[in-house]
């Protein structure tokens, strides 16, 4: 079971990222209703650690059984969804290069028929500044990441703490 629970005040959530990096580009899922790209991975499953859900959701939405470089970012997102509050702890992990042309489109797993995974290019600016992306520091950080983890806390305009 997925971790993200309900409370009087809005929904928290646990959730993993992964940061599949070829040069300047990053493997991402695209929901193609809202045009928003966030990064492969999802919610881990109590009991379940951020290393072993990350495994688990690359493998589930790409088929490639890939290896943790090392954990990167360690981010608190606060975020609202149609008038809900998110409070989001989410664990970003490098992973370790792979045979990227292994990677069968035709049989990706995502959430829905209008999910799938592409490459974006975050060296274009041009493209990147158009896009919505999430997390909102992605496009701008990922590619400068220190060798130590990072630790970004995000606070979105549309986050609205119920009190």
């Amino acid at each position: 079971m997925d971790t993200t629970f309900k409370t009087e005040e809005g929904v928290f959530t646990y959730r993993v990222g992964a940061i599949i990096l070829n040069g300047t580009k990053v493997l991402m899922a695209h929901d193609k209703r809202h045009e928003q790209y966030y990064t492969i991975g999802g919610r881990a499953h109590f009991g379940e650690s951020s290393e072993q859900a990350m495994l688990r959701e690359i493998f589930e939405e790409t088929g490639i059984k890939a290896e943790l470089d090392r954990l990167a970012v360690v981010n608190e997102n606060f975020f609202g969804v149609d008038g809900t509050p998110f409070h989001e702890l989410a664990f970003f992990y490098l992973i370790k290069p792979f045979d990227f042309e292994s990677i069968d489109y035709s049989a990706i797993r995502c959430d829905g028929e209008n999910e799938e995974i592409c490459w974006i290019d975050l060296a274009d600016r041009d493209w990147c500044k158009d896009k919505l992306i999430y997390p909102l520091w992605f496009a701008e950080e990922v590619l400068n990441l220190p060798n130590e983890v990072k630790h970004i806390v995000t606070v979105e305009d549309n986050f609205k703490k119920n009190t």
